[in-house]
């Protein structure tokens, strides 16, 4: 099987395409820059290199062609309602429109928890459940996947919260709100399994790890593993939006407030009892996720 893998250089990606080249299938991956230090590594690991980029539908079009499957990992974090819709929902229906044209047989989407009708409580979550709406309607067999919060050692949340309790006296606490951390290997295997899955076909699965912590709970078994002791401080959710909005007036910022409403607005809790039903993967604890990633 050979599979075109949007968003391979980002933090999920390379774990996603590490785990499909384990099952034995081909992997091509688009990239904007195929001269970056991530792309090389995607072609170190044996991937073909498609450059192109979704604001660029001619370059989805070469870059399908001749896959039999799209693994879908795209996403902005940071940017402005015009800026997601152009590359998440646009970008993505011209993903699956060519995907449909060159005949793909099955679509693997990364979507969201909190991506649901109705809750499009920002650009971030609106896009995602337009993406979503996007494969279903195609008439191409599909798996859509609804992550809590995804940890690993090379990005994301969870270096972030290791560097603040190594080195500051005081662990600000972004949020007062449930999450569920799943550890990045973990959702790679989930990928790698729905490529040939058929019980999974056109279904959307909520991803999350066995422990439901507060971020408050998240620093107390980091420092536990750490061996730290630290003050924390919570800090108020309109002190964080208020920072954000000044924030976001300088382009890395764009979106800024967005996502901290996203991070306050309710509980990033999913449940995963259907998932590992179907795919046979139970992912790791929070504790042993922590262990991994200062090893």
């Amino acid at each position: 099987m050979k599979v075109l893998v949007t968003g391979g250089t980002g933090f999920v990606g390379p774990h996603v395409v590490h785990a499909i080249r384990a099952q034995g299938h081909d992997v091509r991956a688009l990239v904007r820059r195929p001269g970056s230090k991530a792309a090389r590594t995607l072609e170190s690991w044996g991937c073909e290199l498609a450059e192109g980029s979704m604001t660029d539908a001619d370059s989805l079009r070469r870059a399908v062609e001749g896959c039999d499957a799209v693994v879908h990992l795209v996403a902005l974090l940071f940017g402005t309602p015009e800026e997601f819709r152009r590359v998440m929902e646009q970008g993505t229906r011209d993903l699956v429109a060519a995907a449909k044209e060159a005949g793909v047989e099955r679509f693997v989407l990364m979507s969201a928890n909190g991506a649901v009708e109705g809750r499009e409580l920002t650009p971030y979550f609106a896009a995602k459940w337009d993406e979503e709406q996007a494969v279903a309607e195609s008439g191409i067999p599909y798996v859509a996947f609804r992550p809590s919060f995804v940890f690993g050692p090379d990005g994301g949340q969870l270096p972030i919260q290791l560097r603040l309790t190594r080195f500051s006296p005081v662990t600000p606490l972004m949020s007062r709100r449930r999450f569920q951390p799943i550890w990045v290997d973990d959702v790679a295997a989930f990928f790698a399994a729905a490529l040939t899955n058929e019980e999974a076909t056109n279904r959307v699965f909520g991803l999350g790890g066995p422990d439901v912590v507060t971020w408050e709970e998240l620093h107390a078994e980091i420092r536990r593993v750490l061996g730290k002791r630290r003050l924390t401080l919570r800090v108020p959710a309109g002190l964080l939006k208020a920072s954000a909005s000044i924030g976001q007036v300088l382009p890395p910022f764009h979106g800024a407030r967005a996502a901290v409403e996203m991070l306050d607005f309710d509980d990033n809790v999913a449940d995963p009892g259907p998932a590992i039903e179907v795919f046979g993967i139970r992912p790791i604890d929070l504790r042993s996720q922590i262990r991994r990633a200062v090893s």
